[in-house]
């Protein structure tokens, strides 16, 4: 559930079921100083502390831009802070725990054409690192990657490294509401350096909009929904840009899967020697 959005957020935060929403001052702790808390009841469901990413080659992705990173909560990030829920009735005959057994097993089927999710071996488990090829146009996809922070049997949480779009985590849930199961994708972000900002500003929130609508409605169809219908509901928890963040840019995904891209094509049409 929402509660389980990180070490950052727990308390009050994971109270309210679905829609719980964390307060800036709720998040105020750094990755860092988390680790500073005791183990909670449910440790073995959360990732193990890490300094840097460590993750090798993947068949089906380019797989750069991630291995080497040092993971990025909202606290790390640029931006104002955007959380967005999208929620999704998949009816009486779905308990909250077969959905998101079906999420996590499937996770990388739901996801719409020209974007790749490269996910572990193991599955998404704690600490696990999945790697992402992004369609952004142009023949350029945005390389990067997600940590799984978080997982049981009725959720599971994904948290950004440095230079992907966002700052911040996405946590995926299911709950009984009724006689229905709901499940729900929640992010809590911010942009990770001006460049992203801008970006978003631009378009690339009504993009991530769309991605995550036909990824639900994917899940809703396996699920068994006939007209699978998405509801979204933002909200800004923090409307200041942390300037002190600005440097993120240096590890800006996008400029890097740019270079990356143009340096492939060149060596391709090198003439061979």
């Amino acid at each position: 559930m929402t509660g389980h959005i990180g070490p950052e957020a727990v308390g009050e935060a994971g109270q309210s079921g679905l829609d719980a929403v964390a307060s800036a001052e709720q998040i105020h702790l750094s990755l860092k100083e988390a680790t500073t808390v005791p183990a909670p009841r449910d440790a073995a469901n959360w990732a193990t502390k890490v300094d840097r990413l460590q993750v090798g080659p993947r068949d089906g992705v380019r797989g750069t831009n991630v291995d080497g990173r040092r993971l990025t909560g909202p606290v790390q990030g640029f931006g104002k802070m955007l959380q967005k829920s999208y929620r999704m009735d998949v009816g009486a005959a779905t308990v909250p725990t077969e959905a998101i057994a079906v999420w996590r097993e499937h996770f990388s089927e739901f996801w719409p054409k020209g974007s790749k999710f490269a996910g572990p071996l193991t599955g998404i488990n704690p600490g696990e690192v999945a790697l992402l090829d992004i369609s952004v146009g142009g023949g350029v996809k945005l390389s990067t990657g997600v940590m799984v922070l978080y997982a049981d049997a009725e959720s599971f949480t994904l948290i950004t490294p440095e230079g992907h779009q966002f700052a911040g985590w996405i946590t995926f849930s299911a709950e009984r509401s009724g006689d229905s199961t709901i499940v729900q994708a929640q992010v809590l972000i911010r942009a990770n350096d001006p460049l992203w900002e801008l970006a978003l500003m631009l378009g690339g929130y009504r993009k991530e909009d769309r991605h995550w609508i036909a990824t639900m409605t994917a899940l809703g169809r396996r699920l068994g929904v006939e007209s699978p219908a998405v509801t979204v509901n933002a909200s800004w928890v923090d409307s200041h840009r942390q300037w002190r963040h600005a440097g993120n840019i240096w590890h800006n995904a996008m400029v890097r899967s740019v270079g990356q891209t143009l340096t492939g094509r060149r060596r391709r049409q090198a003439p061979a020697a």
